[in-house]
């Protein structure tokens, strides 16, 4: 199992799926991380050779910010907001959607699938005995 960036990367799979792995490297990215270092798309990762994964690491740790750095960086932009008052920022605390999604419905996924309302949840009544 080929190692990048602290990240095992599968060996049953494309590398050009296999780099997506890494956090903050997608399909599109991972086109161009490929192309620049001259592997082939199709290639399987187990049949990368050390000298291509040598080349990858390389180019991947100089040029782009991934895994805990970018991490990193997008937790101190969440609490920029959150300390600035921003509207974005409150929305972040009360663990509500960012980006201006409805709430009256479908907003389950961020709230973790808190149901709120009359019926839900409700148990069934005692029957007779």
């Amino acid at each position: 199992m080929p190692r990048i960036a602290g990240v095992n990367i599968p060996e049953n799979k494309r590398i050009e799926i296999a780099l997506t792995y890494i956090y903050g490297i997608g399909r599109p990215l991972s086109k161009k991380i490929l192309k620049e270092v001259a592997i082939d798309i199709n290639k399987k990762s187990s049949d990368l050779t050390q000298k291509e994964v040598n080349d990858l690491k390389d180019l991947i740790e100089k040029k782009y910010k991934i895994e805990g750095d970018l991490r990193r960086q997008v937790m101190i932009n969440v609490k920029r907001l959150k300390d600035i008052g921003a509207w974005r920022g409150l929305r972040h605390i009360k663990g509500l959607p960012v980006r201006g999604q409805r709430t009256k419905t479908n907003n389950r996924t961020v709230r973790g699938n808190v149901r709120k309302t009359m019926g839900s949840g409700r148990k069934p009544a005692a029957a007779p005995t």
